[in-house]
Parts: structure tokens; sequence; C-alpha cells
């Protein structure tokens, strides 16, 4: 607590200080979140009531959209309520934590990515020994790993920030309370922190992205070997828009935690690609691209209305009878 004496709170600056500019990003930024909420639920139950998703690339998305849940949630909530209020702060324990949970979720995403790419060259590359291979434990167990580098990576880099002491201004030209938004405000010299959070990151960023381009690289092989031109061209489709997704959130968080903070307004727009709008792509680009979800969310559509439909019958059947036997005692 020593380290916070000198304020109890940030200002986040947000993405502008327009109250009109402020009116339409929180339409369309509070569309952007019900339209990911919504694209990460539906594909959780869905995956969740079919018994036919017994692939572990279903188990990875069920986990790739309950992170993308949190993921967004982190800082769109806070995002949106400072779009609408004079007073845009945030404490300094309340800042430290979402910047914790932040790298948590979004690290572990990355790892989860990773996993997800590695089962995709094992079930085209190698189809024979695919279920061999990929079995449940293996894959509870990459999940697992995922989980536990994300927590501690978040956990080393954000105990390290209490060794920092803050003074004088506490405005942060961003939305939300990340580690490289931190470091410009801290009075005691940050290269440690620094040099930690950029170690960190690419490491384990440059190490997981190796195993997706080799994965992916792997696959494309395997595609240009199939003499089908109907089935090189939707295999292409699939592989480069799910590759298009990994890059460019790969691509913006390296950027943003390799290299120094300036505060341009470049930050705050590659923090929202990484942080928001890959949240939103993720159940498109994995879910609904994909025929089997496709044909499943189908079935429980026609599920849910023909359930109506039955309930309709069955109440108009109970009225069309109560009548009847109203109709009967009115006679005698």
């Amino acid at each position: 607590m020593n380290n916070f004496t000198v304020f109890t709170e940030f200002i986040l600056l947000g993405l502008s200080a327009d109250p009109h500019i402020q009116a339409l990003l929180f339409v369309l930024f509070l569309l952007i979140y019900l339209l990911t909420l919504v694209g990460n639920l539906v594909t959780i139950l869905v995956i969740g009531a079919d018994s036919h998703f017994h692939a572990p690339m279903y188990f990875f998305l069920q986990h790739l959209s309950f992170l993308d849940i949190y993921f967004s949630s982190v800082t769109m909530p806070k995002m949106l309520q400072h779009f609408l209020s004079l007073k845009k702060s945030i404490s300094v324990w309340g800042c430290i934590t979402q910047s914790f949970f932040f790298t948590l979720f979004g690290v572990t995403e990355a790892r989860l990515l990773s996993a997800m790419a590695y089962d995709r060259y094992a079930a085209i590359c190698h189809p024979l020994l695919y279920s061999v291979v990929m079995n449940r434990p293996l894959c509870t167990a990459m999940v697992s790993a995922a989980w536990v580098m994300g927590f501690l990576n978040s956990l080393v880099n954000n105990l390290f920030i209490h060794k920092l002491h803050f003074c004088g201004s506490n405005i942060i030209s961003h939305f939300s309370c990340e580690l490289p938004s931190l470091f410009p405000l801290s009075c005691t010299d940050p290269t440690a922190n620094k040099l930690l959070l950029s170690g960190s990151s690419a490491f384990l960023g440059l190490l997981t992205l190796s195993l997706i381009l080799f994965s992916y690289s792997r696959i494309i092989s395997a595609i240009l070997s199939i003499h089908f031109s109907g089935g090189q061209g939707k295999a292409f489709s699939t592989c480069s828009s799910h590759l298009t997704v990994v890059l460019l959130f790969y691509g913006t968080a390296l950027f943003r935690y390799i290299c120094p903070p300036t505060g341009s307004l470049l930050e705050p727009v590659v923090s929202i690609q990484y942080s928001v709008i890959t949240s939103l792509l993720n159940p498109i680009i994995y879910s609904l691209k994909n025929q089997e979800v496709k044909a499943a969310l189908q079935r429980m559509l026609r599920q849910q209305m023909c359930s109506s439909e039955e309930g309709v019958l069955v109440w108009c059947s109970v009225r069309e009878l109560a009548e009847g036997i109203f109709r009967n005692r009115n006679t005698f």
C-alpha cells in the first residue's frame, strides 16, 4: 500500500473527449459487446447440447468461447460506463486487478490458439493417428497448461508493479489498465518491469506463434496435395480465415507489449484489435463458418420452434376442451 499513497485513482482518457463521438462509440461498442456475448454463448450452448461434438476441436472451441466472454468483459463494461460518465476514474487497486485479469485471459487465449492450431495440424496431416495423438487427457493437459502459463505470467508481471511508486500525473492515455500504460506514470525507474514484460511477452508469444506458423505451413502443404479443386478452395478459405484472425491477434498484442509505449492514439486502436475485435470474430470464424456447428444450431432452433408450436397446440386443445365443458353446463 505504501506505493500508492500519493493518489488513489487513475483517470482513463478513453478514445475521445468529444461527447457526441463518445455517444456514437457507446452505441458501437455496446453492439460489439452484445454480439460477442451472444456469439460465444451460442457456441458454448450448441457444442454442449449436441452429443455429436466429441472431437478435440470442439473441446478447445468451448474453452476459447469461455475465454472470449471473460476477456472482453474485463474491459468493455468499464469502457462503456466511461462513455456515459463525466468522471472517468478507476481506483488504483481496481486498475491493477483489471490488468491482472486482462493479462491472464489474454496470455491464456494465445496459448489456447496454438493448441488449436496443433490440433488442426494433427487432424489434417495425420488423420489415421489423430484419435490416438489427440486423446482427452492430452487435450485437458494442453488447456490446463494454457491456464497455468497465463496465470503465472500475469502474477509475476503484476506483482512486480508493486515495486513502483506512482506520483504526479495519474492520467492514462488509454481506455483500460494495461501494464505498458502504467509504466510512464512511475516516479521510480520501471526498466526492470519493462524488460520483464517485454521479455516474457516475446518469449511466450514468439514460441507459440512459431508453433502456429509451423502447424499452418504443414496444413497448407497438405491442402496443396489435394487434387480436388473444390476441396482445395474450401480448405484454403477456412485455413486463411483462421490464420488471419490469429496473426491479427498475435501481431497487435506483440506490438503493444514488446514496443515501448509512446502515448500515441495508435496504441488504443491496436488494443481494440486484440482485446475487442478478436473476441467478436472468433465465434464467427471458428463456429458459424463450421458446417457441423451451423447444422447443430439449425437443429436446436428447429427443436425450440417445434416445442413452442407443441406448447401452443396443447394450450389451444385445453382451451377448446374447457370451452366445450362450459357450453355443456350451460345447455343443462
